[in-house]
Protein backbone atom coordinates (compact mmCIF):
# COMPACT_ATOMS: atom_id res chain seq x y z
CA UNK A 1 0.00 0.00 0.00
CA UNK A 2 1.26 3.53 -0.68
CA UNK A 3 1.33 6.63 0.81
CA UNK A 4 1.90 9.41 -1.95
CA UNK A 5 -0.81 8.76 -4.22
CA UNK A 6 -3.61 7.80 -1.22
CA UNK A 7 -5.23 11.19 -0.65
CA UNK A 8 -5.66 14.12 -2.35
CA UNK A 9 -6.34 13.80 -6.52
CA UNK A 10 -5.06 11.42 -8.80
CA UNK A 11 -1.75 12.34 -10.72
CA UNK A 12 -1.91 10.22 -13.79
CA UNK A 13 -1.07 6.81 -14.24
CA UNK A 14 1.16 5.28 -11.97
CA UNK A 15 5.02 3.56 -13.21
CA UNK A 16 4.89 1.65 -16.60
CA UNK A 17 4.63 -1.92 -15.58
CA UNK A 18 6.93 -4.25 -18.17
CA UNK A 19 3.87 -5.13 -20.02
CA UNK A 20 2.99 -1.62 -20.51
CA UNK A 21 6.41 -0.99 -22.14
CA UNK A 22 6.80 -3.34 -24.13
CA UNK A 23 3.15 -2.27 -25.52
CA UNK A 24 4.06 0.93 -26.12
CA UNK A 25 7.64 0.66 -27.17
CA UNK A 26 6.75 -1.43 -30.11
CA UNK A 27 5.52 1.54 -31.52
CA UNK A 28 7.72 4.07 -30.32
CA UNK A 29 10.50 1.92 -31.93
CA UNK A 30 8.95 2.59 -35.36
CA UNK A 31 9.84 6.60 -35.39
CA UNK A 32 13.12 6.08 -33.27
CA UNK A 33 16.49 4.55 -32.97
CA UNK A 34 17.23 2.36 -30.36
CA UNK A 35 19.92 4.12 -27.87
CA UNK A 36 23.08 2.14 -28.03
CA UNK A 37 22.02 -0.41 -30.75
CA UNK A 38 23.59 -0.72 -33.94
CA UNK A 39 20.64 -1.85 -36.92
CA UNK A 40 21.08 -3.97 -39.66
CA UNK A 41 19.12 -4.03 -42.43
CA UNK A 42 16.50 -6.48 -40.78
CA UNK A 43 16.12 -4.12 -37.85
CA UNK A 44 16.83 -6.22 -35.76
CA UNK A 45 20.19 -5.05 -33.60
CA UNK A 46 23.57 -6.59 -35.16
CA UNK A 47 25.85 -5.33 -32.72
CA UNK A 48 26.57 -6.46 -28.86
CA UNK A 49 23.74 -5.72 -26.29
CA UNK A 50 25.34 -2.61 -24.16
CA UNK A 51 23.83 -4.47 -21.01
CA UNK A 52 26.09 -7.41 -21.69
CA UNK A 53 28.83 -5.96 -19.68
CA UNK A 54 26.50 -5.52 -16.42
CA UNK A 55 24.91 -9.24 -17.43
CA UNK A 56 28.52 -10.37 -17.45
CA UNK A 57 29.67 -8.26 -14.09
CA UNK A 58 26.27 -9.22 -11.88
CA UNK A 59 27.02 -12.91 -12.64
CA UNK A 60 30.67 -12.99 -11.65
CA UNK A 61 29.84 -11.19 -8.18
CA UNK A 62 27.19 -13.46 -7.41
CA UNK A 63 30.08 -16.53 -8.20
CA UNK A 64 32.36 -14.35 -5.85
CA UNK A 65 30.10 -13.53 -2.74
CA UNK A 66 28.87 -17.11 -2.48
CA UNK A 67 32.87 -18.23 -2.64
CA UNK A 68 33.15 -16.06 0.30
CA UNK A 69 30.04 -17.13 2.44
CA UNK A 70 31.71 -20.38 1.94
CA UNK A 71 34.81 -19.82 2.76
CA UNK A 72 34.41 -16.73 5.24
CA UNK A 73 31.71 -18.90 7.57
CA UNK A 74 31.52 -15.59 9.38
CA UNK A 75 30.58 -13.21 6.36
CA UNK A 76 28.25 -15.82 5.16
CA UNK A 77 25.24 -14.12 5.91
CA UNK A 78 25.93 -11.18 4.50
CA UNK A 79 27.75 -12.52 0.83
CA UNK A 80 24.73 -14.74 0.59
CA UNK A 81 22.15 -11.59 0.62
CA UNK A 82 24.81 -10.57 -1.88
CA UNK A 83 24.36 -13.32 -4.01
CA UNK A 84 20.40 -13.17 -3.82
CA UNK A 85 20.53 -9.29 -5.02
CA UNK A 86 23.41 -9.89 -7.73
CA UNK A 87 22.13 -13.39 -9.25
CA UNK A 88 18.09 -11.25 -9.65
CA UNK A 89 20.02 -8.37 -11.34
CA UNK A 90 21.33 -10.94 -13.50
CA UNK A 91 18.07 -13.01 -13.94
CA UNK A 92 16.60 -9.51 -14.86
CA UNK A 93 19.15 -8.39 -17.27
CA UNK A 94 19.20 -11.74 -18.88
CA UNK A 95 15.48 -11.52 -19.13
CA UNK A 96 15.93 -8.04 -20.85
CA UNK A 97 19.17 -8.92 -23.57
CA UNK A 98 17.33 -11.84 -24.89
CA UNK A 99 14.11 -10.26 -25.05
CA UNK A 100 16.13 -7.59 -27.52
CA UNK A 101 17.64 -10.69 -29.15
CA UNK A 102 20.97 -9.54 -29.89
CA UNK A 103 23.75 -11.35 -31.02
CA UNK A 104 26.05 -12.32 -27.82
CA UNK A 105 29.71 -12.64 -27.51
CA UNK A 106 31.38 -16.08 -26.67
CA UNK A 107 33.43 -14.07 -24.18
CA UNK A 108 31.98 -11.20 -22.26
CA UNK A 109 35.08 -7.75 -22.57
CA UNK A 110 37.24 -7.78 -19.59
CA UNK A 111 36.32 -11.52 -18.50
CA UNK A 112 35.77 -12.96 -14.41
CA UNK A 113 37.71 -10.81 -12.25
CA UNK A 114 37.82 -13.77 -9.81
CA UNK A 115 37.02 -14.30 -5.99
CA UNK A 116 37.24 -11.78 -3.19
CA UNK A 117 39.08 -12.05 -0.02
CA UNK A 118 36.54 -9.91 2.24
CA UNK A 119 33.79 -7.88 2.47
CA UNK A 120 35.63 -4.91 1.73
CA UNK A 121 36.48 -6.15 -1.57
CA UNK A 122 33.25 -7.43 -2.10
CA UNK A 123 31.86 -3.73 -1.44
CA UNK A 124 34.37 -2.62 -4.13
CA UNK A 125 33.01 -4.83 -6.94
CA UNK A 126 29.46 -3.55 -5.75
CA UNK A 127 30.45 0.18 -6.13
CA UNK A 128 31.69 -0.52 -9.32
CA UNK A 129 28.51 -2.22 -10.75
CA UNK A 130 26.49 0.77 -9.36
CA UNK A 131 28.77 2.88 -11.02
CA UNK A 132 28.84 1.21 -14.28
CA UNK A 133 25.15 0.83 -13.96
CA UNK A 134 24.56 4.76 -13.58
CA UNK A 135 26.85 5.67 -16.62
CA UNK A 136 24.48 3.75 -18.91
CA UNK A 137 21.26 5.39 -17.36
CA UNK A 138 21.44 8.52 -19.51
CA UNK A 139 21.37 6.85 -23.15
CA UNK A 140 19.22 3.55 -23.23
CA UNK A 141 16.01 3.40 -24.23
CA UNK A 142 13.21 4.11 -21.88
CA UNK A 143 12.05 0.65 -20.17
CA UNK A 144 16.14 -0.32 -20.00
CA UNK A 145 16.70 3.28 -18.07
CA UNK A 146 14.23 1.94 -15.57
CA UNK A 147 15.70 -1.38 -15.04
CA UNK A 148 19.12 -0.30 -15.20
CA UNK A 149 18.81 2.55 -12.58
CA UNK A 150 17.00 -0.58 -10.47
CA UNK A 151 20.29 -2.46 -10.72
CA UNK A 152 22.32 0.25 -10.06
CA UNK A 153 19.64 1.19 -6.71
CA UNK A 154 20.12 -2.69 -5.68
CA UNK A 155 23.74 -2.66 -5.40
CA UNK A 156 23.74 0.51 -3.18
CA UNK A 157 20.87 -1.28 -1.03
CA UNK A 158 22.71 -4.27 -0.34
CA UNK A 159 25.88 -2.03 0.54
CA UNK A 160 24.17 -0.55 2.90
CA UNK A 161 23.98 -3.83 5.33
CA UNK A 162 27.43 -3.02 6.45
CA UNK A 163 29.83 -1.01 6.37
CA UNK A 164 32.60 -3.26 4.93
CA UNK A 165 30.26 -3.06 1.99
CA UNK A 166 30.63 0.34 1.19
CA UNK A 167 27.65 1.68 3.15
CA UNK A 168 26.74 5.23 2.84
CA UNK A 169 24.16 7.82 1.28
CA UNK A 170 24.32 9.90 -1.29
CA UNK A 171 24.79 13.59 -1.48
CA UNK A 172 22.29 16.13 -2.46
CA UNK A 173 21.16 16.16 -5.95
CA UNK A 174 22.79 18.72 -8.48
CA UNK A 175 20.61 20.92 -10.39
CA UNK A 176 19.23 20.01 -13.50
CA UNK A 177 18.00 22.17 -16.55
CA UNK A 178 15.44 20.42 -18.89
CA UNK A 179 13.38 23.20 -20.29
CA UNK A 180 10.13 22.15 -21.59
CA UNK A 181 9.21 18.32 -20.99
CA UNK A 182 6.33 16.29 -22.40
CA UNK A 183 3.43 15.42 -20.58
CA UNK A 184 4.39 12.17 -20.12
CA UNK A 185 7.68 13.15 -18.08
CA UNK A 186 5.30 15.94 -16.07
CA UNK A 187 3.33 13.41 -15.19
CA UNK A 188 6.20 11.18 -13.74
CA UNK A 189 7.59 13.98 -12.43
CA UNK A 190 4.75 15.20 -10.47
CA UNK A 191 3.76 11.35 -8.93
CA UNK A 192 7.61 12.02 -7.63
CA UNK A 193 6.84 14.98 -5.99
CA UNK A 194 3.63 14.00 -4.45
CA UNK A 195 5.66 10.79 -2.97
CA UNK A 196 8.42 13.29 -1.79
CA UNK A 197 5.99 15.55 0.35
CA UNK A 198 4.27 12.12 1.47
CA UNK A 199 7.84 10.93 3.10
CA UNK A 200 8.52 14.30 4.49
CA UNK A 201 5.30 14.21 6.32
CA UNK A 202 5.91 10.23 7.51
CA UNK A 203 9.48 11.46 8.62
CA UNK A 204 7.61 14.00 11.03
CA UNK A 205 5.23 11.62 12.31
CA UNK A 206 7.64 9.28 12.91
CA UNK A 207 9.69 11.39 14.85
CA UNK A 208 7.34 11.48 17.67
CA UNK A 209 7.33 7.54 18.38
CA UNK A 210 11.30 6.61 17.55
CA UNK A 211 13.67 6.96 20.67
CA UNK A 212 17.02 9.02 20.39
CA UNK A 213 18.81 6.48 18.86
CA UNK A 214 17.23 7.38 15.38
CA UNK A 215 17.31 10.53 15.54
CA UNK A 216 20.57 11.39 13.43
CA UNK A 217 18.43 8.98 10.65
CA UNK A 218 15.22 10.60 11.07
CA UNK A 219 17.21 13.71 10.47
CA UNK A 220 19.17 12.80 7.60
CA UNK A 221 16.48 11.34 5.90
CA UNK A 222 13.87 14.15 6.17
CA UNK A 223 16.48 16.67 4.99
CA UNK A 224 16.52 14.09 1.68
CA UNK A 225 13.45 13.84 1.16
CA UNK A 226 13.25 17.50 1.11
CA UNK A 227 15.96 18.16 -1.38
CA UNK A 228 14.25 15.80 -3.77
CA UNK A 229 10.65 17.51 -3.31
CA UNK A 230 12.51 20.80 -4.02
CA UNK A 231 14.86 19.73 -6.81
CA UNK A 232 11.10 18.06 -8.46
CA UNK A 233 9.59 21.74 -7.76
CA UNK A 234 12.72 23.54 -9.55
CA UNK A 235 12.27 20.84 -12.72
CA UNK A 236 8.44 21.32 -13.06
CA UNK A 237 8.67 24.87 -12.56
CA UNK A 238 11.33 25.48 -15.35
CA UNK A 239 9.14 23.32 -17.75
CA UNK A 240 6.33 25.72 -17.02
CA UNK A 241 4.35 23.03 -15.55
CA UNK A 242 2.42 23.12 -12.10
CA UNK A 243 3.71 22.00 -9.12
CA UNK A 244 1.82 19.63 -7.07
CA UNK A 245 1.18 20.77 -3.26
CA UNK A 246 0.82 18.78 -0.03
CA UNK A 247 -1.45 16.96 1.40
CA UNK A 248 -2.23 18.51 5.17
CA UNK A 249 -2.24 14.66 6.35
CA UNK A 250 -1.29 10.61 4.50
CA UNK A 251 -3.53 7.74 5.13
CA UNK A 252 -0.44 5.17 6.33
CA UNK A 253 -0.89 1.59 5.59
CA UNK A 254 -0.98 0.75 9.55
CA UNK A 255 -1.89 3.21 12.48
CA UNK A 256 1.52 4.51 13.75
CA UNK A 257 1.66 3.75 17.63
CA UNK A 258 5.26 2.68 18.43
CA UNK A 259 8.33 2.06 16.99
CA UNK A 260 7.32 -0.98 15.34
CA UNK A 261 4.85 0.57 13.32
CA UNK A 262 6.93 3.63 12.98
CA UNK A 263 10.01 2.23 10.91
CA UNK A 264 7.50 -0.13 9.25
CA UNK A 265 6.09 3.09 7.60
CA UNK A 266 9.39 4.92 6.67
CA UNK A 267 10.35 1.86 4.86
CA UNK A 268 7.05 1.59 2.87
CA UNK A 269 7.15 5.82 2.33
CA UNK A 270 10.78 4.61 0.82
CA UNK A 271 9.75 1.74 -1.28
CA UNK A 272 6.84 4.49 -2.39
CA UNK A 273 9.60 7.43 -3.63
CA UNK A 274 11.42 4.83 -5.19
CA UNK A 275 8.88 3.28 -7.33
CA UNK A 276 8.11 6.58 -8.19
CA UNK A 277 11.32 7.71 -9.30
CA UNK A 278 11.89 4.97 -11.44
CA UNK A 279 8.69 5.82 -12.89
CA UNK A 280 10.35 8.78 -13.98
CA UNK A 281 13.04 7.08 -15.25
CA UNK A 282 10.29 5.06 -17.56
CA UNK A 283 9.22 8.36 -18.63
CA UNK A 284 11.47 11.01 -20.31
CA UNK A 285 14.68 10.86 -22.29
CA UNK A 286 16.04 14.23 -20.68
CA UNK A 287 19.41 13.16 -20.21
CA UNK A 288 19.60 15.57 -16.89
CA UNK A 289 15.94 14.59 -15.49
CA UNK A 290 17.12 10.23 -15.66
CA UNK A 291 20.55 11.28 -13.60
CA UNK A 292 18.39 13.38 -11.28
CA UNK A 293 15.94 10.51 -11.01
CA UNK A 294 18.29 7.52 -11.02
CA UNK A 295 20.34 9.76 -8.01
CA UNK A 296 16.68 9.46 -6.14
CA UNK A 297 16.01 5.95 -6.82
CA UNK A 298 19.29 5.51 -5.48
CA UNK A 299 19.20 7.17 -1.74
CA UNK A 300 15.65 6.15 -1.36
CA UNK A 301 17.10 2.04 -1.80
CA UNK A 302 20.13 2.74 0.69
CA UNK A 303 17.42 4.30 2.90
CA UNK A 304 14.85 1.87 2.38
CA UNK A 305 17.43 -1.04 3.16
CA UNK A 306 18.39 0.60 6.29
CA UNK A 307 14.43 1.15 7.48
CA UNK A 308 13.62 -2.50 6.13
CA UNK A 309 16.46 -3.97 8.58
CA UNK A 310 14.93 -1.98 11.54
CA UNK A 311 11.38 -2.89 10.98
CA UNK A 312 12.47 -6.58 10.57
CA UNK A 313 11.31 -6.90 6.91
CA UNK A 314 12.83 -9.96 4.83
CA UNK A 315 15.20 -9.12 2.87
CA UNK A 316 16.34 -6.15 4.07
CA UNK A 317 17.93 -4.68 0.91
CA UNK A 318 15.55 -5.26 -2.19
CA UNK A 319 17.18 -6.70 -5.19
CA UNK A 320 15.69 -4.20 -7.57
CA UNK A 321 14.35 -1.23 -5.77
CA UNK A 322 11.33 0.84 -7.51
CA UNK A 323 10.28 -2.31 -9.67
CA UNK A 324 6.03 -2.36 -9.93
Amino acid sequence: MTLGWRLGRRLGPLPLTRRDVLRTGALAALALPLAGCDLGATGYSTGPDPLLPLLARAEADARAAGALAESAPRHAQLAQQVVAVRTAHADALRAEIERQNSPRPERAAGGDPGAVADLAALGQRLTEAREEALGLVPAVPRYRAGLVGSVAAGCAGVQQLARELGAGQPGALGPVSTGPLPPEAVNALRQALAAEHAAVWVYGLVSAFLPAAYDRGVTEGAAAHRDRRDACERVLDAAGAESVPAEPAYLTPEPVTDEASATAVVATAEADAALAWRGVLERTDDEGLRTMAAGALVGSATRGTSWRAEAGREPAAVPLPGTP
